[in-house]
């Protein structure tokens, strides 16, 4: 028999020490090829997938969803050999998996009809480890829950739905923070009587009162680092103005189709406040530097992250040198960001650096905010939700798609004078974009 080869967490990054373990893509007793992917790990900057090293029957999977490994940890192993013909997860490929096999030969033995029933819907889906060992606590098989996950994977969110409708038909209830289902019979209806107000406060209203606990997810957790510390480390301010945004609207209406047909991509807002951040950020410098040691680093160039929300959560991929963008370069950019943070495939190089951030947080329906800075940038500016607003214009009311803009910056660098030119200069450029081709 061939000598089993162990899967390990690979080296993802510098100074990156521990991942969490996503989602398996194969399952125990799987035929894999060499180079398909097994599984996702997420790390404190982005999702990594862990390819085979060689083909053959996957075992011996240590880690489960949600738990987290060291680099160099083996958290799976694979048994080389022939590929079994047929279904390459069919039975042949089961016996690498002794563990799997104890644990279902007692169900085997007294329960054929459920036995049939599971073999039945593993050939339409793959379960994952914690889905398993869900299936196994509440007596479940693979056939009576549907399964949402990609290629017909039966997830653990899966079974937890199924268990949960279950109860609330059945009138059980299930905990998910206890190891197994609470029985609690459904109130039997009942005469109405007189009960006294304590009484009635402590009537079975809210059927389900179970908690679950999830660790923080890498990115999470450096999330929750990163935002302290700038609260810790940086003197932070925020200073607001508000933009008309209906000449930079006016022109998108214009020539939007005629954009999207000769660039193959959406014209969108962000393009224009990426440009006229450029515009300010060389009018303003000190927005674009940032303290190091005791001295303070002006750069000469503007790389602009853009907050994006991705499969995972937030994440900020950086333009690079967006002073010698154009408008299409910008969009085509953060389409294909957008498309990469959704499949949770951007790279750790795609999240460093960046000079200044502009976070939209109007596409959530936020109408005003104080953004925080990442540091060591000095600055971030943050957008917001386009509200229909009466305003008053050459002395006459009228009816305006107003913006409201916020800047939050490090006081200890950048002074009020200047971020209050700087968002000047941002609703200068947006108001009359003609400014951004004439250099004004």
């Amino acid at each position: 028999m061939s000598e089993s080869i162990n899967v390990d967490v690979p080296t993802v990054g510098e100074s990156i020490s521990e991942v969490q373990i996503g989602q398996w893509l194969k399952t125990d007793g799987e035929w894999v090829e060499e180079g398909e992917d097994l599984v996702e790990i997420e790390t404190e900057k982005a999702s990594v997938q862990i390819p085979a090293p060689a083909s053959g029957v996957l075992g011996n999977i240590s880690k489960a969803s949600e738990e987290f490994a060291k680099v160099g940890e083996t958290i799976a192993s694979i048994t080389p050999g022939e590929k079994p013909s047929g279904d390459a997860s069919g039975e042949s490929a089961k016996p690498a998996s002794s563990e799997s096999a104890k644990q279902t030969e007692p169900a085997k033995q007294t329960e054929p009809a459920a036995e049939s029933q599971a073999s039945q819907g593993s050939n339409d889906s793959f379960v994952m480890p914690a889905a398993q060992r869900l299936l196994d606590e509440h007596g479940l098989t693979v056939g009576q829950v549907p399964a949402t996950g990609p290629g017909g994977r039966l997830l653990k969110e899966d079974v937890l739905a199924y268990v949960q409708n279950r109860s609330e038909l059945t009138g059980i209830t299930f905990h998910k923070d206890e190891e197994t289902a609470t029985p609690k019979p459904a109130p039997t209806p009942s005469v109405p009587t007189r009960q006294t107000a304590a009484t009635s406060l402590v009537s079975d209203s809210t059927p389900n009162r179970g908690e679950e606990v999830k660790p923080l997810s890498m990115l999470r957790r450096t999330i929750a680092t990163r935002l302290v510390e700038a609260q810790q480390t940086a003197a932070l301010l925020t200073t607001f103005n508000e933009v008309d945004m209906e000449p930079t609207m006016a022109i998108r209406n214009k020539y939007k189709d005629a954009f999207a047909e000769r660039h193959g991509v959406k014209l969108g807002f962000m393009s224009f406040f990426a440009k006229a951040a450029v515009e300010a950020l060389r009018r303003y410098p000190a927005v674009n530097a940032e303290i190091r040691d005791n001295n303070v680093v002006y750069r000469h160039y503007q790389d602009i992250g853009i907050a994006i929300g991705g499969g995972k959560g937030l994440v900020v991929p950086v333009l690079r040198n967006v002073e010698r963008m154009s408008f299409a370069d910008i969009e085509t950019n953060i389409s294909d960001f957008a498309k990469l943070a959704g499949e949770n495939r951007l790279q750790p190089e795609d999240l460093m650096g960046g000079t200044f951030t502009i976070s939209n947080g109007g596409i959530y329906g936020s109408l005003l905010s104080t953004p925080i800075v990442n540091p060591p940038q000095s600055g971030i500016l943050g957008l917001h939700s386009i509200q229909d607003r009466p305003m008053a214009v050459d002395g006459q009311v009228v009816i305006r798609p107003m913006m409201y803009l916020a800047l939050t910056y490090d006081h200890r660098i950048v002074d009020g004078r200047e971020a209050v030119g700087f968002l000047r200069t941002i609703k200068d450029v947006i108001e009359d974009p003609a400014r951004l081709f004439l250099e004004l």
